[in-house]
C-alpha cells in the first residue's frame, strides 16, 4: 500500500485554534483517506507561518525547519509528499528538499506565488516558497487568480490542476425553508482578528451606518483577542447587534440555517470557507468582488466593487426587501455547493491527478 505525507505548514490540521486554513487541511485529509490512495498519514506539525515579516523569526523557523528534515530523514520514505497551502508567509521548508532526498513525487495544494514579495521583509520566506512551487510534480490551484500566476511561472514537465475549495460533507441535508421574521436576519462569521477579518468588519460596520432601512438585525459569530475593537464597532448598532460568541460546526450550520443573508466583505480572503459553508445551508451571500472570493461566490450570492461602503450598504437595502431573490440565490448556491464543493467531487479529482504520480513511484 503506497504511503502519502500530508503537511500543512500554515497550520496543523489538529491545531486546536479554528480557522479556514484548518477546515481546509481537514477536509482534506478526510477527502485524501477516502480516495483510496494509500494509506496518509501526518509528516510533521511545524508551523513555518510569520505573520510580520521579521528576519530574527524566520531564521529560527527556518533553524527548527532543519532539524525537522534531520528527523523525518530517520524515519520511513513515504510515496508521495502532499503539502497543503504554501505561500511567502508559511512556505514548505520541508517537502522540497525531503522529496527530494526521498526520490519521491511532490505534490502542492493551494502553492502561491508571489513575486512582488521577493524584496522586502518577506523576500526570504518568498524565494522559499518559490522554490516549494518550482520543485512540485503537480500544483492544485483553488482559484483563478492562483492559476494565472502559477501557470505565468510554471517550470516545464510541471502539471496545474484545478481542485475546488470544498466542504468535509458527502452530501447536504434535505432543503429546510427559513423560519418566517419580520426583520431582515444578517449575519457575519468570522475570528476577531488584527488584519484582515478585522478589515471586514470594520468594512461591514461602515457600510451598516448607511443603510437606509430599519428592519435589519445582526448575529455575529466568533471570537478572539480584536474583541474589544469588534464590539467597539458595532457599538451603535447594539439593539440590532448580537454577539453569539465562537460555535462548534453545528452551531455556525444553524444559525445559516436561520439567517437571510451572510454578509461578509472577504477582504483578504484567499476564497472563503464561510461561504461555502454559509451556501450549502441556504443562505446567500454578499461579499466584495475579489480575487478567490468571486470563485466561490457565484450563483448564490452577490458581488459588489471593493472597497466601496456605500456600494455595499446600497445592496444590503435592495436584498432586504427582496425576499424572493434571497431564496432563489440560496437554492441556486445550495444546488452549486451539492454538485462542486463536497467530497465526492474533491476525491474524484485528487485519485485522478494523484494516482499516477504513485503509479510510476511503484514501478
Amino acid at each position: 500500500m503506497s504511503t502519502i505525507a500530508f503537511y500543512a505548514p500554515m497550520k496543523p490540521p489538529d491545531d486546536p485554534v479554528p480557522s479556514g486554513d484548518r477546515t481546509m487541511a481537514r477536509a482534506l485529509l478526510t477527502a485524501l483517506e477516502g480516495a483510496a490512495l494509500g494509506d496518509v498519514r501526518l509528516a510533521s506539525r511545524l508551523r513555518s507561518r510569520d505573520g510580520v515579516g521579521d528576519a530574527a523569526a524566520q531564521e529560527r523557523i527556518f533553524e527548527a525547519a532543519e532539524r525537522e528534515i534531520e528527523l523525518l530523514s530517520a524515519g520511513p520514505r513515504p510515496d508521495l509528499w502532499l503539502t497543503y497551502h504554501t505561500y511567502y508567509k508559511a512556505p514548505d521548508l520541508l517537502g522540497p528538499r525531503l522529496s527530494r532526498q526521498w526520490g519521491i513525487p511532490y505534490a502542492v495544494i493551494e502553492g502561491t506565488r508571489a513575486s512582488s514579495r521577493l524584496q522586502g521583509p518577506y523576500a526570504r520566506f518568498a524565494k522559499a516558497a518559490e522554490t516549494a512551487c518550482d520543485a512540485a510534480n503537480i500544483i492544485f490551484y483553488l482559484t483563478e487568480y492562483d492559476r494565472e500566476a502559477l501557470e505565468r511561472d510554471r517550470v516545464p514537465n510541471q502539471r496545474l490542476a484545478r481542485l475546488r475549495p470544498f466542504l468535509a460533507a458527502e452530501t447536504l441535508p434535505p432543503w429546510q425553508p427559513r423560519p418566517w421574521s419580520d426583520t431582515f436576519r444578517l449575519l457575519a462569521c468570522a475570528m476577531f482578528r488584527p488584519g484582515d477579518k478585522l478589515a471586514s468588519y470594520e468594512m461591514l460596520a461602515e457600510a451598516l451606518a448607511l443603510v437606509q432601512s430599519q428592519a435589519w438585525s445582526l448575529n455575529i459569530v466568533g471570537d478572539g483577542p480584536a474583541r474589544g475593537k469588534v464590539e467597539a464597532l458595532f457599538s451603535r448598532f447594539a439593539d440590532r447587534t448580537t454577539f453569539v460568541g465562537a460555535l462548534d460546526q453545528d452551531g455556525v450550520a444553524s444559525q445559516f440555517r436561520e439567517g437571510d443573508l451572510l454578509a461578509w466583505p472577504g477582504v483578504g480572503e484567499a476564497f472563503g470557507m464561510v461561504y461555502l459553508e454559509a451556501q450549502a445551508q441556504g443562505c446567500p451571500v454578499l461579499a466584495e468582488d475579489r480575487p478567490g472570493v468571486r470563485d466561490v461566490v457565484r450563483d448564490g450570492g452577490w458581488l459588489v466593487p471593493a472597497n466601496d461602503p456605500p456600494a455595499y450598504a446600497k445592496a444590503i437595502d435592495m436584498l432586504a426587501i427582496d425576499i424572493d431573490g434571497r431564496m432563489a440565490a440560496g437554492r441556486r448556491g445550495r444546488d452549486r455547493i451539492a454538485v462542486e464543493h463536497l467530497l465526492p467531487a474533491a476525491r474524484a479529482t485528487l485519485a485522478a491527478e494523484l494516482s499516477p504520480l504513485l503509479a510510476e513511484r511503484r514501478r
